[in-house]
């Protein structure tokens, strides 16, 4: 069965031609229709309906805690627990304690019910599969004034950032995706040299190709030609549909995938009610609707739906770089998260998503003035030409989940089967004429800020026609089994995990790159008898491959009343590439403590692992497009040490502040060695280096007035490496002669190599009229390594940008909310539930930042270094409604 899905699929689903490649023999290239799509879900359907048969349930959590008389403060037993809607309860002890399953990835009421005290419901947000949360109660008697009392106190499950995405939406973006706002909420991260163009992130030290993401156990793939942030469109999460997101920066759990850096963890709603939302801003917008049947005899609601779609513009911003023209972009998509229950133990989901990015360049002119103010020099060039990119990318996913409803050792089993298409179609062909010359910066001169004289001129011309078509299909078995062995006042409890996993690849590369250079006209390289292009890239490569994983991973939870809550989580991962014939064994643990029973409420986190990343296409094609199919996977031994602080501050705030620090290192080897302009990153194409990063982050977060969430991260790191057989040197400074003197370094820069970043997200409001609301978001970022073209291997990335600095803020304002508004019955905005209206300024101070480099060449062979800079200020009208 598992032969004749990766088989047919291609051909059902994508048709066998490629949208915008050139054509295969008697085939011609077309947009894949939505018919097409439909088929295939028509035999994945077929597919699940064949498993129907065997048992299946959703996962669950658990919850635990203590019961007390909120006068007495004694222990309350007989208190019967149960989550609202439900027919499974449990009762409290002679201790007041009790532990109750509850069902994991949804939101619902834990209800405490006992004869003589008032009935209590408690608001729990979704629990992750096999976590567990804390919940004391203090009951008031039924004759009392008194309010309730709860007080949670958990481990976080997997030591990871855990964040609910209803305080974020709020938060200034260029980019309207939720990637961009790692840096102001997780640890350790920063958008790298693509700044706030680009959704791109980089973790501790690693890249963006370091990174997995997954929505609801679906890994989520992206394009992999962008080579600008101008480029990128609106990346997978949509905002609108997020339920919660999970964060890991490092040391994470073996059932997570083969990545060095981090793990993004989405889950999507599972809504029980009729919902939608409408976005409106000069960058775009954006709908979604949510909601379910209605329920059977049974309660149960068996089909829910969610869908959502998304449409973005970056021309107005893309309006405020150095080079003008016309900018044509139109990026949108349209995604759908389906879910039907069979029963109460048996689900099916279906995940899909159409993602097209159009970007339309036509340059006119650029005038770019760089150095310092005794010696400014100044580029201008005037163009000829334009680019047209076209990215396609396409996914469906099929999920099957069954957990039997089982008190004693509960266990799930999940099938998950996937596609995921990319069609990228990228033409330049740009031409410009430059004249670089130095400026008059003496202040009483007649020609101050003019050109003075002329350093160089010449003629750059850049064709490139490159289609890269990626197919992956692969199929996922999950299973999963709790074994609890506590009794009334210790919880034991084991959860195991384990996975299968088979995915099929098959990508066709095309590649045709030339650039010619003059320079007072004489081409570069000079040669008398030729004309000869100063680069030129043409390579065809197909490749066919298969790869498999697998992983087992046990969850040991140990927790006693007034001692400690203590979980150890070890496992270890496997994976095999039938094109490099690697296998490689990758175990990690983690260990998580926490106290109990003092005033302080305060965990530990000790986490490490060998870590690997098979290869990709990327990282196996070197510079001359020859692909490295015997590319070995990079390697990190990886160990973090955390601690978390929940604390209360000032007496007004009734909510707990969270400070975070971690520690780590990471030790590398097998590296691939790279470098990036802009935002894409160039492979060597083999196992050239070795390195480590060592670092400290962190983070403080909390209300800071009561009802608005802040967020405060500091990160401090150190990424080197050291190519293998290469003996570098840096500059130590210049002998009387003006000669460079050097000496002999072990390691250097990595490109990622950031001594710190700063990241602030601070939120308040009006004293008497919370409608009115501050958003600022601030980022400072030591500035990124980087060498000369085409020179960068012995004094490698001794050059750095300038430090990136950058504020956006944003003012809202609440038009309408229908559970707080007086005139709720007679308001002109009263058809939805919430209105609000944004005004942001991006960019406010108006900094100059750096994204990367365009090298400009003289007769004489010399480089300069012109830097290619950021947006300015801009500002943004947003309207957001929900209903």
């Amino acid at each position: 069965m598992k032969e004749n899905h990766l088989s047919l699929a291609p051909q059902i689903f994508f048709g066998t031609c490629a949208r915008a490649q050139r054509p295969k023999p008697g085939c011609s290239a077309g947009v894949p229709s939505l018919l097409n799509v439909w088929r295939l879900l028509g035999v994945f359907l077929i597919l699940m309906g064949s498993l129907a048969s065997v048992s299946a349930q959703v996962e669950s959590a658990a919850i635990t805690g203590k019961v007390t008389d909120l006068i007495s403060d004694r222990p309350v037993d007989f208190v019967t627990i149960y989550v609202e809607g439900s027919n499974t309860a449990v009762e409290s002890g002679q201790t007041g304690r009790y532990l109750i399953n509850v069902p994991a990835g949804e939101d619902f009421q834990l209800v405490f019910s006992r004869l003589g005290y008032r009935e209590t419901k408690v608001a729990i947000t979704a629990l992750p599969a096999g976590g567990t949360k804390q919940i004391d109660v203090a009951l008031a008697p039924v004759e009392s004034t008194l309010e309730v009392v709860v007080r949670e106190s958990k481990i976080e499950e997997g030591g990871m950032i855990r964040e609910q995405p209803e305080a974020l939406r709020l938060l200034p973006s260029t980019t309207g995706n939720l990637e961009s706002i790692l840096p102001h909420i997780a640890l350790g991260v920063s958008s790298g040299s693509g700044g706030e163009l680009t959704s791109q992130y980089n973790v501790r030290g690693g890249n963006y190709d370091e990174n997995l993401v997954y929505v609801n156990d679906f890994e989520i793939y992206r394009p992999q030609l962008v080579r600008a942030g101008q480029q990128e469109g609106l990346t997978f999460a949509n905002m609108d549909l997020v339920r919660s997101l999970s964060f890991s920066s490092g040391g994470f759990d073996a059932r997570y995938g083969d990545k060095l850096s981090s793990v993004l963890d989405i889950k999507y709603k599972r809504p029980d009610s009729l919902r939608a939302s409408l976005e409106l801003s000069l960058l775009g917008g954006g709908a979604h609707v949510e909601g379910s049947s209605r329920a059977n005899k049974d309660g149960l609601k068996k089909f829910r739906y969610l869908v959502g779609a998304r449409y973005k513009t970056t021309a107005y911003l893309l309006g405020s770089l150095e080079t003008t023209g016309e900018y044509l972009t139109d990026f949108a998509d349209i995604q759908t998260y389906l879910t039907y229950d069979f029963s109460k133990e048996l689900q099916l989901g279906l995940l899909a998503n159409y993602n097209r990015s159009i970007y339309n360049f036509d340059p006119v002119t650029r005038t770019t003035a760089f150095g310092g103010f005794f010696e400014t020099l100044q580029l201008f060039t005037a163009f000829e030409g334009g680019e047209r990119d076209d990215f396609l990318t396409q996914m469906l996913g099929v999920s099957l989940t069954f957990i039997p409803e089982k008190k004693e050792n509960p266990f799930f089993l999940k099938l998950l089967t996937s596609a995921f298409r990319s069609d990228e179609n990228e033409a330049i062909s740009i031409g410009g004429a430059y004249r670089l010359g130095q400026l008059d910066t003496d202040l009483g001169s007649n020609t101050f800020g003019e050109v003075i004289n002329e350093l160089g001129s010449g003629n750059q011309q850049q064709s490139v026609r490159n289609f890269l078509d990626i197919q992956m299909y692969n199929a996922e078995l999950r299973g999963g089994l709790e074994i609890n062995s506590g009794q009334e006042d210790v919880t034991r409890a084991h959860f195991l995990q384990w996975s299968v996993k088979a995915q099929y690849e098959q990508i066709n590369d095309f590649i045709n790159e030339w650039e010619r250079l003059d320079s007072a006209g004489y081409s570069l390289p000079f040669n008398e008898s030729a004309v000869e292009l100063f680069s030129v890239l043409k390579t065809e490569n197909e490749l066919q491959s298969t790869r498999f994983s697998a992983f087992l991973q046990d969850t040991w939870t140990w927790r006693k009343e007034d001692r400690a809550d203590l979980r150890i989580s070890a496992g270890v991962r496997a994976t095999y590439w039938d094109l490099n014939e690697e296998l490689v064994i990758s175990p990690r643990a983690q260990i998580l403590y926490k106290p109990l029973g003092g005033t302080a409420d305060i965990s530990y986190k000790l986490a490490g692992g060998i870590y690997a990343q098979p290869p990709f296409y990327r990282e196996m094609r070197g510079p001359d497009g020859v692909v490295n199919t015997n590319l070995r996977s990079q390697k990190s031994a990886h160990i973090v040490g955390g601690i978390t602080s929940d604390f209360y501050y000032g007496k007004r705030n009734p909510k707990k502040f969270r400070f975070i620090a971690e520690a780590y290192y990471k030790s590398l080897w097998d590296l691939v060695s790279y470098e990036i302009e802009n935002v894409r990153i160039r492979y060597s194409g083999l196992n050239d280096a070795r390195g480590y990063v060592a670092g400290l982050d962190l983070r403080l977060n909390g209300e800071f007035v009561p009802g608005a969430e802040s967020w405060l991260n500091l990160s401090l790191l150190q990424a080197r490496e050291q190519l293998i057989g290469v003996e570098h040197r840096e500059v130590v400074g210049r002998d009387e002669e003006g000669q460079t003197i050097s000496e002999v370094v072990e390691y250097v820069p990595r490109p990622t190599d950031q001594l710190f970043q700063l990241s602030l997200f601070f939120q308040d409001y009006l004293r008497k009229n919370d409608a009115f609301r501050t958003h600022v978001n601030l980022t400072v970022g030591g500035g990124l390594p980087f060498g000369i073209q085409g020179d960068n291997r012995i004094f490698r990335n001794t050059l750095r940008f300038d430090t990136y600095h950058r504020i956006d803020i944003g003012f809202s304002f609440r038009l309408y909310d229908r559970q707080k508004s007086r005139r709720a019955n007679t308001h002109f905005l009263k058809f939805t539930r919430s209105t609000f209206l944004s005004l942001e300024v991006f960019n406010l101070m108006q900094v100059a930042n750096q994204a990367g480099n365009t090298w400009v060449r003289t007769i004489l062979d010399q480089q300069y270094a012109v830097p290619n800079r950021l947006t300015g200020r801009r500002i943004n009208l947003r309207l957001k409604m929900d209903f």
